[in-house]
């Protein structure tokens, strides 16, 4: 199931219409206050945030589902107005998963939907991993250090995982950026932002995290799956 908040009733009810056609169950809501009453009943495994909102705008809806761990992991793609560089920014910083400007093609929001949920389910079939203080279960999404549960954002989860998986080799930024934030997201800065939020997160083990001037970064130590 898939959520979109969006008050333009024209381009809610577009956007439902593509994407049911390409077999997705999607659910629109035009209230903030609406969205937040269903999600109670019903957990969806994607979201789609517009930013200008009645009631409250789309990144305090953000912040909210952050701050929650029924819903911190759920994927968020916000939608923003054309040229909102500050909203871009800010969202993906606050966790978001992607963006998406107004105006928007219907292909290119589809592409992105996919991709976002195909990297999401990825993150459900792997195995499990340990390297130093650090233990994952990505099937039944299990962060600890030292044996305390860790709690992530998707997005710092992802980045972790990235690192995992290459089993101690360097990742370029590059490569991050493409593997985590997908082929659309061009900027760095976030990456910084995350990496610097995930090291904190996993408290002592967060020196595992290595930067590698000039290249990306690391997990030190040996990964053993």
């Amino acid at each position: 199931m898939i959520y979109f908040v969006e008050d333009d009733a024209n381009i809610r009810k577009l956007v439902c219409y593509a994407l049911a056609k390409e077999g997705y169950e999607i659910k629109g809501f035009p209230l903030p206050s609406e969205f937040w009453s269903e999600i109670k009943k019903q957990t969806p495994k994607l979201i789609l945030l517009d930013i200008m909102l009645p009631e409250e705008d789309g990144l305090s809806v953000l912040e909210k589902l952050q701050a929650d761990n029924r819903y911190r992991n759920i994927p968020v793609i916000m939608i923003t107005a054309k040229g909102s560089e500050f909203d871009k920014i800010t969202g993906l910083d606050m966790g978001a998963d992607d963006y998406i400007a107004k105006p928007f093609g219907m292909t290119e929001l589809i592409s992105r939907v996919r991709a976002v949920i195909r990297r999401y389910n990825k993150t459900n079939e792997m195995k499990e991993y340990r390297i130093g203080e650090i233990y994952v279960n990505p099937r039944k999404h299990i962060i600890e250090v030292s044996g305390e549960n860790i709690e992530l954002s998707f997005k710092e989860y992802s980045i972790l995982m990235v690192l995992l998986e290459a089993g101690g080799n360097v990742v370029s930024r590059e490569t991050m950026l493409t593997r985590v934030w997908g082929e659309f997201y061009g900027e760095s800065r976030t990456l910084d932002v995350h990496i610097r939020k995930l090291r904190v997160k996993l408290k002592s083990a967060g020196r595992l995290i290595q930067t590698v001037k000039n290249m990306g970064y690391r997990l030190g130590g040996n990964i053993n799956e």
